[in-house]
């Protein structure tokens, strides 16, 4: 069963990892209940990670303020509006030529029908990364990030975020950088699941970060 983000799961969940993590309790009992609030702009959300990816927050707001300006009341654009802007354009608010690309071609897929949005509900996290990573530009990460901050599951592990591995190193005392592995038993030793992404929101915070995505 998937596990949705809300007020009431996720204060259960704190309550969960507070009982079952000892190094995770001070963290939760200091940073209160998680905020993920999950929503339904998935088509939104997948170009604002394209343009955000390798860039800091600041950087990404700021071409993302620029390419919205490209459009009427710059308000976000359509699949359609984006194919009335040629590669240049896109280049021109900051955006990499191949970053535009994958914009592009995103908003082509979606016109086409071949990547929709209307059925992710009912897949596996799973099918959804098979299904989306398919899209130019968007990675196992980006999915990852996607599952947990706009659809709200609860039950997600981004092994690949670099955050969560500086975090797991710090709070369970690695001399390394923790490999996938070691992620995964640390989840599985501190009984994290079902609410794998509610503690990998906790491990954000203990490096006084915002997680990646909000």
């Amino acid at each position: 069963m998937v596990i949705l983000a809300n007020d009431s799961n996720l204060k259960i969940a704190a309550e969960y990892l507070s009982k079952n993590d000892a190094a995770l309790a001070p963290v939760i009992a200091q940073a209160g209940i998680a905020t993920i609030t999950p929503h339904k702009n998935y088509y939104q959300t997948l170009v604002e990670s394209i343009v955000s990816q390798q860039l800091s927050v600041k950087a990404a707001a700021t071409i993302f303020k620029r390419f919205l300006a490209l459009f009427p009341d710059d308000v976000f654009p359509t699949p359609d509006q984006i194919l009335t802007k040629n590669i240049e354009e896109l280049r021109g608010v900051g955006l990499s030529r191949q970053k535009g690309s994958y914009i592009q071609d995103l908003a082509l897929k979606v016109i086409e029908g071949s990547v929709k949005f209307n059925h992710l509900d009912v897949l596996t996290n799973d099918e959804i990364i098979a299904e989306l990573t398919q899209i130019k530009g968007v990675g196992v990460w980006t999915v990852h990030m996607f599952l947990i901050f706009c659809m709200g599951r609860l039950d997600v592990l981004p092994v690949g975020d670099l955050g969560i591995k500086n975090g797991i190193q710090k709070l369970y005392g690695f001399d390394h950088s923790p490999s996938t592995q070691d992620m995964e038993e640390i989840a599985t030793s501190n009984s994290w699941h079902p609410y794998e992404s509610v503690a990998s929101w906790y491990v954000w915070h203990s490096l006084d970060n915002k997680p990646a995505v909000n």
